[in-house]
């Protein structure tokens, strides 16, 4: 299948599924974000990110530049603590839809009420962990609690800092079955056959 064969179909009413991708906010690995990005933007689905830079970028620059797609790139940023505004950084110059949140950027561990890796990991119908550090960890762990379908992309092995049952996979074809596979299970439920 082609990169610019779409696999996965809207949704009732046209909504298109949402593919969640964590990780760094201070390293882009452009290695893995770019060609995630683009490929995600050939499948009809909209990118989320946490509107920031590192990975967070990367990943929402090479879904960008895909044109034509359908899906939109999502970051759900945070306040600052001074006027509620996004903090210098947020958003990356690639987020279409910014959804502005009350909540801080640092400060609260990633699994915190007040973390808003909660609402990353809730939006999204599927997420893609980068590497990243202690914020992918807890959206990771968030992802399992939540009942969220997870993969971590780790070409370099697997990563202890995850949850023990997250499945990690170290190369993109493993990815992109995994996504296919879930994308695929929402379409059929959406058809009413799952």
């Amino acid at each position: 299948m082609s990169a610019a064969t779409p696999t996965s179909e809207a949704q009732p009413g046209g909504r298109l599924p949402i593919v969640g991708v964590m990780g760094s906010g201070g390293d882009a690995h452009d290695e893995l974000a770019r060609p995630l990005g683009r490929w995600l933007a050939y499948q009809e689905v909209h990118l989320l990110t946490g509107g920031g830079r590192g990975a967070m970028e990367a990943v929402s620059r090479a879904f960008h530049g895909v044109s034509p797609r359908r899906g939109l790139v999502i970051g759900i940023l945070p306040s600052s603590d001074v006027d509620g505004a996004p903090p210098r950084g947020y958003p990356n110059p690639w987020i279409e839809v910014s959804i502005r949140t009350h909540l801080p950027a640092r400060g609260q561990r990633g699994s915190d009420p007040d973390s808003r890796n909660h609402v990353n990991v809730l939006s999204s119908d599927v997420v893609i962990a980068l590497p990243g550090g202690p914020g992918t960890a807890s959206e990771t762990a968030l992802a399992l609690d939540y009942g969220r379908p997870v993969v971590a992309w780790r070409p370099a092995g697997t990563d202890p800092t995850l949850p023990a049952d997250t499945r990690q996979v170290p190369t993109f074809v493993e990815v992109q079955a995994f996504v296919r596979s879930h994308l695929n299970r929402l379409a059929a439920r959406a058809r009413g056959l799952a």
